[in-house]
């Protein structure tokens, strides 16, 4: 995260009622005839995985814009993309969402100018992470936690807590968990910690992962300190941790269900829980970048993308959630299970990412995150 990012995030921390951007579109014209979107891994799909997972090739017949995708594997990589420009939208999480606002990447948009806006999920419609002085920042685009993933030769019975990865233990098979677990190679990550102490030290007082006090905060260092010397990697390649519980011998990780769906298909003995602590989570949503060269192309997009079978295949092949319920039933892909099956019911057991904020100084700001999280990385 750059100095400039971190300058502009403590405007926000002044209030949010000082940001101002473009006006939002009146009106949807002519598309322009191409579209650039920066994306997670999996989230845009023209059938080149799977002939049967394509919700780009129908969008492009109809209006004319042709969509072209930059993959970007972590949120701060996407804030770096969306401020060097040259992108029309961006599926940001949380974490990345805020920075996004305050830094004057992404502009307000004007909901009334898409029709399937109707369909949303009303616990989206005021997401703290993209909506500010009620003003929506981009559709909301799917959700999900970040599940324990585990490999079920080492663990017969799912494993109930995230102690498995935090405190040195033997696992089921008697050997160490060392060099056996991963975490999350980014600062939002601190908030996992935050909310495994939440459950287990209750004498914290942690009532929000992402406002933590100083002594709150403290903790939460010393824990991941802690379970420093046991990670076999810090992950955020996906395809790369797919790897590495297949070949390296991780048994035990943070994950989507993106990466259990592809092992899971590799035929790999694996599987996911939210423990009992309940878990983090990432509520993804499409920006409009404050500069986008071709908005009506956008605007057509972010319409397109809240139809209920486009939102249900995502998340059939994401391992997601979908921001719009009717989806549980509208996609052949995901099934009549997959919502239960991917947690559309644990909504208010996640604490969703979003970029910590001081308060006046009451809490550690994200910027301080950010510098300790990488020296804890680094074995400091």
């Amino acid at each position: 995260m750059s100095v400039h990012t971190t300058v502009l995030l403590g405007a926000l921390l002044a209030g949010a009622a000082s940001v101002q951007a473009a006006e939002p579109l009146k009106q949807v014209g002519a598309g322009e005839g191409q579209l650039d979107i920066i994306a997670w891994p999996g989230y845009i799909e023209r059938g080149e995985s799977d002939k049967a997972y394509d919700w780009v090739t129908g969008f492009e017949k109809d209006t004319g814009c042709k969509v072209n995708v930059k993959t970007a594997a972590t949120s701060d990589e996407m804030v770096s993309l969306m401020t060097k420009g040259g992108y029309d939208l961006v599926t940001a999480s949380g974490d990345a969402s805020l920075r996004l606002i305050v830094g004057k990447r992404v502009q307000p948009i004007n909901t009334a100018l898409i029709p399937n806006w109707k369909n949303l999920d009303p616990r989206l419609k005021d997401g703290a992470w993209y909506v500010v002085k009620g003003q929506a920042y981009g559709t909301p685009y799917q959700w999900g936690p970040n599940v324990l993933l585990y490999n079920t030769n080492v663990f017969k019975e799912p494993p109930t807590s995230w102690g498995v990865v935090f405190e040195p233990q033997n696992l089921p098979d008697g050997k160490p968990n060392k060099g056996r677990v991963q975490a999350y190679d980014g600062p939002i990550y601190i908030a996992d910690a935050a909310l495994y102490l939440k459950s287990v030290k209750p004498e914290l007082g942690i009532q929000n992962p992402y406002e933590l006090t100083e002594a709150q905060y403290k903790a939460v260092l010393d824990l991941l300190r802690q379970q420093q010397p046991l990670i076999h990697r810090y992950w955020h390649d996906a395809t790369v941790q797919m790897s590495d519980v297949k070949n390296e011998g991780v048994v035990a990780t943070s994950s989507w269900g993106y990466m259990v769906n592809g092992l899971q298909a590799d035929k790999q003995p694996v599987a996911s829980v939210v423990p009992k602590e309940g878990a983090t989570g990432w509520a993804d949503t499409t920006m409009l970048h404050a500069e986008a060269k071709h908005p009506n192309c956008a605007y057509k997009w972010m319409d397109w993308s809240l139809q209920p079978k486009v939102q249900g295949d995502v998340a059939a092949w994401f391992g997601s959630l979908p921001a719009v319920p009717a989806a549980c039933t509208g996609s052949d892909l995901l099934g009549a299970e997959g919502c239960k099956t991917n947690g559309f019911d644990n909504f208010d057991k996640i604490a969703f990412w979003k970029t910590p904020q001081a308060e006046g100084g009451k809490f550690v700001p994200y910027s301080r995150w950010t510098q300790d999280y990488i020296a804890i990385m680094g074995g400091r």
